[in-house]
């Protein structure tokens, strides 16, 4: 069985041009499930059914496993099913019958307006280091940016005495955000000192922040600096690289922003991808009422 699947990864690389990370998580997946199969006395993939493929699917639910991790293991047993069955090794697809899968939704992490204050105000702005860190967060924060929009940055797509930062995002779609007060204040704070002298002569590098050797940030260094301002700060949240832009859009919502103008700033193509953080906001407003109305807990 495990030769049908080299030839479906090789389908997926060569035919499909997946990326590397995408093609090493359908052959981590299928060959759990093809371990599996072979526990439970398969031989040949054509003698599977969907009893199968349910069997391993619960599996996964038994052992813990998160509704996202179940939902792609079963979008890579159907796309390998498709694959054999167009390339007649199977005769029917026994997943056909199935119904197709919808990822759970997982409310993102955010944090409170207090966490983001203790965050923001944690790297010490007497080192160059700590100014430019300081500039990140407090952009990243005010903008709601990707961390890799953030990263990917020029000096000229930040314009302070203006308030505005021009970003580039999914499909090279390039969208304007404003900026506030204190990031406009931190930044200018970077470029006009900091980062000079992380500069170290290298007079072609563009980048809007850099890292100790000269060179742009990369999202491995930046991330190692989020997480341990978050430990200064005494965050306990299980963060991500995105758990600014979640904080971002769920306080604008709690403050009363559009929810257009929270997608335009965001740069989600539709409207339903920006609608999660009404639940998000809906559900910290519980929590707010529970914890602070005098008969709420009578």
């Amino acid at each position: 069985m495990k030769q049908h699947l080299r030839l479906f990864i090789d389908y997926l690389s060569v035919e499909r041009g997946l990326a590397r990370n995408t093609l090493e998580a359908y052959e981590r997946d299928l060959t759990l499930y093809l371990d599996y199969l072979e526990q439970s006395g398969v031989a040949d993939v054509a003698e599977t059914t969907s009893t199968h493929v349910l069997g391993f699917m619960a599996a996964g639910k038994r052992s813990g496993k998160a509704s996202a991790t179940v939902f792609r293991r079963q979008v890579a047993v159907r796309a390998f099913y498709k694959f054999l069955t167009e390339e007649r090794v199977i005769a029917a697809d026994p997943t056909s019958t199935m119904g197709t899968p919808t990822p759970g939704k997982k409310l993102p992490t955010t944090l409170t307006t207090a966490e983001v204050e203790r965050l923001l105000a944690a790297p010490s702005v007497s080192t160059p280091h700590g100014v430019r860190d300081r500039a990140m967060l407090e952009l990243l924060y005010a903008t709601g940016m990707r961390v890799s929009e953030l990263l990917d940055l020029d000096l000229s797509s930040v314009h302070t005495g203006m308030g505005f930062v021009k970003a580039v995002g999914k499909g090279s779609k390039e969208r304007i955000i404003p900026i506030g007060r204190m990031a406009i204040a931190c930044l200018n704070d970077y470029l006009n000192g900091a980062r000079g002298k992380l500069h170290k002569g290298k007079k072609a590098e563009d980048a809007l922040f850099l890292n100790h050797l000269g060179g742009r940030m990369t999202r491995q260094g930046f991330w190692k600096i989020i997480k341990k301002y978050a430990l200064e700060a005494g965050i306990r949240a299980e963060l991500s690289p995105h758990t600014l832009r979640h904080s971002f859009a769920t306080h604008l919502l709690e403050g009363g922003a559009d929810l257009r103008a929270v997608q335009e700033m965001l740069g989600h193509a539709d409207i339903s991808t920006t609608q999660i953080y009404t639940h998000v906001a809906k559900s910290r407003l519980k929590e707010v009422y529970d914890r602070t109305h005098p008969r709420a807990k009578k």
